[in-house]
C-alpha cells in the first residue's frame, strides 16, 4: 500500500544555538491512491517537505512512513517512490525509448519486462510516435511527458513531482495538468504534487496542503479550502484575485472601517477588532447596497470586469459580468452581499471566528 504518514517533521540546517528551522512540527496523512497538492509562496518549505520524504533531505526530528515501513533511515533508493523535478534531467544521447528504460536496465529488470512497462507507459502518455528521437527533437511538453513515463515504468507506491510545470509556457501547462489527472485516474497511485502556483492546486488535487513559513496553514479539498479558509494567509493566497480582506471594530450589526461604519446583513461573530473577508464574486453592485464604494480602477478581462476601490480607508476588489455596463471611475457605487459570503478572522491571529 503506498500511504505516506508525516508525523510531528522538523527540519533544521546547523546545529545547537545557530541552527535554522525551516520546517516547524508538520504532520499530514496521505491515503493509498490520493492526489495531494502541497502549495505556498515560494520559500515556504514545500520542497523542502517533499524531498524529506523522498529522503534527499534528512530529517532534523519526526516520522515519515510510506506503505507500512518507517523511512527515516532508507536510502531514497530504497523508498519506492519515483520523482518528476522542474529540470526533466533527461538523457540527451538517449532516445525517449532509453531514457524511459534506462533506470529498469540499471534494476537488472528482465528485457520483456522492460518493453512491456515502456509500451504501456507511452500509450497512457501518447508517445507512442517519439520513442526513437531524442530529446533535443522534443517541444518541452514532450519531455515532460518523457519524464513521466520515466517515473511510470518504475511502478512505485507513490509518486513525488516537485513544480514539474514550472519551465512550461500557460498553454502547455494547461495541457500537461488535464494528462497528469488523467493520468491518476488511470494509474491510482499516491502522489504528491509541490507547486506555488494556486490554479495548479485548485485544478489538480484531491486535497491541499497550503504551507506558510514551514507550517501547515490549512489541509482540506479545493472547495473547502476556497469557500471556508482557515487563516487569513490561505483566505489571501488561494482565489485570484484573492479575497478581500478588511481590518475594522466589529459591534453587532455594525462594522467599522477607518471611520466609516458598514451595515451588515448579520450580526459580526463578536465585538471588538475583527477582519471582515469577502470574496470579490461574492459581493455586487445594487442600487440599495448596504456599502458605499469610490470607484479607482477598472479592468476588463474579457468574459468579466475586476473593480477596484474604497471602502472606508480599505482597498476593495469587485468582480462583475463583462455584459453589465460598469461604473466610471471616481463614481460611487453602493455593493452589498450575502451573509453566507461573509468571513471573519481574528485581528491578531489571522485564525478563522466565523
Amino acid at each position: 500500500m503506498g500511504s505516506i504518514v508525516i508525523r510531528n517533521v522538523v527540519k533544521r540546517y546547523g546545529r545547537g544555538a545557530k541552527a535554522n528551522p525551516v520546517i516547524h512540527g508538520v504532520s499530514a496523512d496521505i491515503a493509498d491512491g490520493e492526489f495531494i497538492v502541497i502549495v505556498g509562496p515560494s520559500g515556504c518549505g514545500k520542497s523542502t517537505l517533499l524531498r524529506m520524504v523522498a529522503g534527499l533531505e534528512e530529517i532534523s526530528e519526526g516520522e515519515i512512513s510510506i506503505g507500512p515501513r518507517v523511512v527515516n533511515d532508507v536510502e531514497p533508493a530504497d523508498r519506492d517512490i519515483a520523482m518528476v523535478f522542474q529540470n526533466y534531467a533527461l538523457y540527451p544521447h538517449m532516445s525517449v525509448y532509453d531514457n524511459m528504460a534506462y533506470g529498469l536496465k540499471i534494476a537488472r529488470v528482465p528485457k520483456p519486462e522492460i518493453e512491456t512497462r515502456v509500451q504501456k507507459a507511452a500509450k497512457i502518455l501518447e508517445l507512442g510516435a517519439l520513442l526513437e528521437r531524442k530529446p533535443r527533437e522534443l517541444s518541452g511538453g514532450q519531455r515532460q511527458r518523457v519524464a513521466m513515463g520515466r517515473a511510470i515504468v518504475r511502478q512505485p507506491q507513490a509518486f513525488l513531482f516537485d513544480e514539474p510545470l514550472s519551465n512550461l509556457d500557460a498553454k502547455l501547462r494547461a495541457q500537461t495538468r488535464l494528462e497528469i489527472q488523467k493520468l491518476h485516474n488511470e494509474l491510482g497511485v499516491t502522489s504528491l504534487f509541490v507547486t506555488h502556483d494556486q490554479v495548479e492546486a485548485m485544478t489538480l488535487a484531491q486535497r491541499m496542503i497550503v504551507m506558510n513559513a514551514g507550517r501547515i496553514e490549512q489541509i482540506g479539498t479545493p472547495e473547502q479550502v476556497y469557500s471556508k479558509p482557515a487563516t487569513t494567509f490561505v483566505a489571501g493566497f488561494i482565489g485570484s484575485p484573492p479575497m478581500n480582506l478588511m481590518a475594522g471594530q466589529g459591534d453587532g450589526s455594525r462594522f467599522t472601517l477607518g471611520g466609516t461604519a458598514l451595515s451588515l446583513p448579520s450580526a459580526a461573530p463578536r465585538a471588538g477588532a475583527l477582519i471582515l473577508g469577502l470574496r470579490p464574486e461574492h459581493a455586487e453592485v445594487q442600487p440599495e447596497g448596504r456599502w458605499p464604494m469610490k470607484v479607482e480602477m477598472i479592468e476588463m478581462l474579457g468574459a468579466e470586469r475586476l473593480i477596484y476601490g474604497r471602502l472606508g480607508d480599505a482597498l476593495f476588489t469587485l468582480r462583475v459580468d463583462a455584459t453589465l455596463t460598469p461604473p466610471k471611475l471616481g463614481e460611487s457605487v453602493r455593493i452589498d452581499a450575502p451573509p453566507e459570503h461573509l468571513h471573519w478572522f481574528d485581528a491578531d491571529t489571522g485564525q478563522r471566528v466565523g
